[in-house]
C-alpha cells in the first residue's frame, strides 16, 4: 500500500492546538503558583543565556564606541578650533586696545600742537620712541627720527602733558633725547601762579627736578605749577614743565631747597612731539642757552 507524501499529511486541527496551549499555560502558571520550581529553572536559564546574550550584543557595543569615539575626536577638533579661534581673536582684541590707547595719545599730542600753535606758531615733527635706557643713571632715549628729516640739535621734545627734553645728539635716522632729569639739563620757567621765574635743573634722579639759588622768602608754594617762560629760545612759552613737590627751608642756608616732579614721562607715551627751532637765531645759541643761565644763576 503507497503512503500519501509528507505535505499531504494533515495534524491536528487549529482548535486542538489552541485547547492544548490553553491547558499547558493554565498548567505552567498554576505551577508557578503554587510548586514555585519555574524560579530556579529561569535562573539556570539565565545563566546559560548570559553569555549569548553578551556575544549578541558585542556589534551593537563595538557601533556604539566607535559613533564615541568619532564624537570624541570631532569634540577634540572642534575645541583645539575653537581655542585657536579664541587666541587669534584674543590678539586681535589686544591690538585694538593698543591702537585705541595709541589714538587717544595722539589726540592728545594734537590737541597739545594746537594750543602752542595758537601762542607760538611753532611747527613739530610727530616721532616714536624706539629706545629706552635700561640704566637707570642714564636719562636719554632715542627716537625714529634724525637729520633725514630735518631734525637738528637744541631742538625741544614734547609729549601731551608737557615738556619732555631736548635734542641732543644726531643721526641720520635717529636722534637721541636728553630727559630734563639729566644734571645737564636746565629749563628757563615762570611760576605760573605769580610769574616768578627761575630756572629748573635735572638732578639725575628719576622724577625729580630742582630749582637752585632761589632765597628763603620766595614767594613758591607746594603744587605750584612750572611752565616755559620762553627766555632762551629754546622752549616755546607756556608749556608744563614740573609741580613742586616739596621745599625745604633751612634758616642756617641762604637759599631754599625745592623739589620738583616732572609733568612729562616717557614711560607712558610712545609717540612725542620734536619742535622746530625758530629759524631767527644761530643753532649754538639754542643747545648753550639753558647752561648759560643756570651759570648766570649761580654767579
Amino acid at each position: 500500500m503507497k503512503t500519501a507524501p509528507q505535505f499531504f499529511r494533515y495534524g491536528p486541527g487549529p482548535l486542538a492546538r489552541l485547547f492544548v496551549f490553553v491547558l499547558l499555560s493554565c498548567l505552567l502558571i498554576a505551577e508557578d503558583l503554587r510548586f514555585k520550581h519555574f524560579p530556579q529553572l529561569r535562573q539556570t536559564l539565565g545563566v546559560i543565556v548570559f553569555p549569548l546574550q553578551k556575544i549578541a550584543y558585542i556589534p551593537i557595543e563595538i557601533y556604539d564606541q566607535v559613533n564615541e569615539l568619532i564624537a570624541n575626536f570631532n569634540l577634540l577638533e572642534e575645541n583645539f578650533r575653537l581655542k585657536q579661534q579664541y587666541l587669534k581673536d584674543r590678539e586681535q582684541l589686544l591690538k585694538l586696545h593698543a591702537l585705541e590707547a595709541e589714538n587717544k595719545q595722539l589726540r592728545q599730542l594734537l590737541g597739545a600742537m594746537q594750543q602752542i600753535e595758537v601762542s607760538a606758531q611753532t611747527e613739530a615733527v610727530l616721532a616714536e620712541i624706539i629706545s629706552i635706557p635700561r640704566d637707570p643713571f642714564n636719562h636719554k632715549i632715542t627716537l625714529n627720527k634724525g637729520s633725514y628729516h630735518d631734525i637738528r640739535l637744541g631742538q625741544a621734545v614734547i609729549d601731551d602733558k608737557g615738556i619732555v627734553g631736548q635734542i641732543t645728539q644726531l643721526y641720520p635716522w635717529s636722534s637721541e633725547v636728553t630727559l630734563l632729569t639729566d644734571k645737564n639739563q636746565s629749563v628757563p620757567v615762570q611760576v605760573l601762579r605769580n610769574s616768578l621765574r627761575s630756572v629748573v635743573s635735572g638732578s639725575g634722579k628719576n622724577d625729580e627736578l630742582e630749582i637752585r639759588y632761589l632765597s628763603i622768602n620766595t614767594d613758591i608754594q607746594r603744587d605750584d605749577l612750572l611752565v616755559t617762560s620762553g627766555i632762551g629760545g629754546v622752549y616755546p612759552p607756556g608749556i608744563p614743565v614740573a609741580t613742586v613737590l616739596r621745599i625745604e627751608r633751612d634758616p642756617t642756608n641762604d637759599f631754599a631747597q625745592i623739589i620738583s616732579t616732572p609733568i612729562a614721562g616717557v614711560d607712558r607715551n610712545r609717540q612725542v612731539l620734536i619742535l622746530a627751532l625758530p629759524p631767527a637765531m644761530p643753532l649754538e645759541e639754542f643747545v648753550e642757552m639753558p647752561k648759560i643761565e643756570s651759570q648766570a644763576d649761580q654767579k
